[in-house]
């Protein structure tokens, strides 16, 4: 039987290879496969390529420690809450990367300039006000801002994806950060020419229903 554990391991040293994260920064977590309502997090400011199973905290959709010897990341409420309000999904992926970020300084939401990104999200990825990290006001502000998506800016800090399995979620933070460059550099040099809606809506249900060996 798999670990998820290692999964997330993966997972996080895949993230700080692709530059979506420096250093201990970002986070990642998914649902413990068997049990109801509780959630592998990786631990707050640990060197992602030295982790450990063991490092690793087990912790209930209330954000207490079930399991672990380590501390568990400082976004924890925020995991906790999105898993609380969104039972479909199983995976969640906090990063910090370059170009995202830039947008979420700008104060604007990353609109559908490629096909991956409408597939994936369904539409523009929201913008939530700025919230000092580790609170629950993150959480909540999150949270409102992507509704029914499956990412949302977080203003002058970060991106947060989530997907019904962690390869998803991690996939997704890697397409949000090209389509924040795409309309970012478009943007330089003229308007850029986004998805309709109604494309995009169609996209996501393909992406949903049929992509892949379904």
């Amino acid at each position: 039987m798999s670990d998820i554990r290692l999964e997330i391991i993966e997972a996080a040293r895949a993230m700080l290879e692709s530059r979506l994260v420096n250093s201990t920064w970002g986070n990642i977590s998914a649902k413990e496969p068997g049990k109801k309502e509780c959630f592998w997090i990786t631990p707050s400011g640990m060197d992602y390529r030295k982790l450990t199973p063991e490092d690793l905290v087990l912790v209930n959709f209330s954000g207490e420690v079930i399991r672990g010897r380590r501390k568990p990341s400082t976004e924890t409420p925020l995991h906790a809450l999105i898993y609380r309000e969104r039972s479909e999904i199983g995976a969640i992926v906090h990063t910090h990367s370059l170009m995202a970020t830039v947008i979420g300084v700008l104060g604007r939401e990353i609109p559908p300039v490629i096909a991956e990104l409408a597939a994936g999200v369904g539409g523009p990825v929201p913008l939530a006000p700025f919230a000092l990290f580790g609170t629950s006001e993150l959480g909540e502000l999150a949270l409102k801002a992507m509704g029914d998506r499956r990412a949302v800016l977080l203003q002058n800090h970060g991106v947060v994806t989530i997907g019904s399995e962690l390869d998803e979620a991690v996939r997704l933070a890697a397409i949000v950060e090209d389509a924040a460059a795409i309309y970012y550099y478009a943007s330089l040099a003229g308007k850029p020419i986004l998805i309709p809606n109604k494309s995009c809506a169609e996209l996501y249900r393909i992406f949903q229903e049929k992509y892949g060996q379904k």
